[in-house]
């Protein structure tokens, strides 16, 4: 019994880390549709532009350097930190 109650305990803490990361957008492999549905603030422009960006410049290495690209500054990307992710 004792160790059912752990395990459930377990499952508590651990699938609402995986829910949250599950709703994750990786910056780096997203197409255009994601972007523009997921990301506050980011509309065809935008997610063209993110996906111009990454293929000049390789891989985003951290989140803001997302406010790099060109129509996208640093309150976009503030405004969705929660929500971006350059990957593991």
């Amino acid at each position: 019994m004792e160790f059912i109650k752990k395990v459930v305990l377990i499952c508590m803490i651990a699938l609402p880390c995986y829910l949250l990361a599950a709703d994750m957008v990786n910056i780096n492999t997203a197409d255009k549709q994601t972007l523009m549905t997921e990301i506050k603030g980011v509309g065809e422009k935008r997610a063209e532009a993110i996906i111009s960006w990454r293929e000049q410049h390789g891989p985003f290495k951290s989140v803001d350097d997302l406010a790099n690209v060109s129509g996208v500054g640093q309150s976009i990307v503030d405004k969705n930190r929660d929500v971006i992710t350059v990957g593991e």
